[in-house]
């Protein structure tokens, strides 16, 4: 028996068949979808690393003032080496909460973040993060005795940093120790003196000090997760995965089916 030709082929198949193919198909073709978008996403991650390494390395400057707070982009800011002078209000000094898990420091583990009002010589004030101490220090932090009293007008340097999302399982803050979870300014500015507004939309991460110092500064973590790549290769196989089943299905499907052997028996009796 000659084998049946393509179109013959085909047409043995049924609309379920047909079906099942365009289903496999649009598959495929969103899965090659999200991996072009996926190594849109590289590129753009390759990008924002290359800008942020480059302000790593850049001399500090002068911090945004208070009318260029509107409006803000704050992904250009980001990591950028900032300049502030002003008077720290050491007694409005909050804590949040953290968990240090690789200090470039000697001290790690649970503890707080010590964040102080920063009140700039020109108007307004920024929020600055003058490092961590373990939780044993909080109260001591929260209450001023790891400083002394208001220096005067000063200048710092620091890393400009956007203020932390507020998740949906943050806790309320803890107002009579105070205590926060996230380095939020709107949050933080809640529990200072009002008279210190306006609040920048940003809190500044101060540099390492000396040795052993407390509280700890220089401990921002600068970390951007990369795995668009891999992404990607997973989107595409699966594209690819989705094209060759498809092929297989109709092949086998369109294949006529194999009839049975005629059995010719004959019996023979004596």
């Amino acid at each position: 028996m000659s084998a049946p030709s393509p179109s013959t082929a085909l047409r043995n198949l049924r609309w379920s068949d047909w079906l099942f193919a365009i289903v496999m198909l649009t598959l495929a073709v969103v899965c090659a979808f999200l991996g072009n978008w996926q190594m849109q996403r590289l590129g753009e991650k390759e990008a924002l690393i290359a800008a942020v390494d480059s302000r790593l390395a850049a001399e500090p400057i002068p911090a945004p003032a208070a009318e260029q707070w509107d409006g803000l982009v704050m992904d250009e800011w980001n990591f950028q080496p900032v300049t502030l002078t002003g008077t720290y209000r050491y007694t409005q000094t909050v804590t949040v909460f953290t968990s240090l898990s690789t200090p470039r420091g000697r001290f790690s583990g649970p503890g707080y973040w010590v964040v102080t009002p920063f009140e700039l010589d020109g108007g307004g004030t920024v929020f600055v993060n003058r490092g961590f101490v373990p939780q044993d220090y909080q109260e001591q932090a929260a209450l001023g005795d790891l400083h002394g009293d208001d220096p005067g007008s000063v200048t710092v340097v620091g890393l400009f940093r956007p203020g932390e999302a507020i998740g949906m399982m943050a806790p309320e803050p803890d107002m009579s120790n105070r205590i926060e979870w996230v380095r939020n300014p709107e949050r933080l500015a809640a529990m200072v003196d009002p008279q210190l507004a306006p609040f920048a939309p940003f809190y500044v991460d101060l540099l390492a000090g000396g040795e052993g110092d407390l509280p700890q500064g220089g401990e921002t973590v600068i970390a951007f997760p990369n795995s668009h790549f891999g992404y990607a290769l997973t989107w595409y196989g699966f594209a690819i995965i989705a094209v060759v089943m498809v092929g297989a299905w109709l092949w086998q499907r369109s294949r006529p089916a194999p009839q049975a052997p005629e059995l010719a028996a004959t019996r023979r009796f004596d």
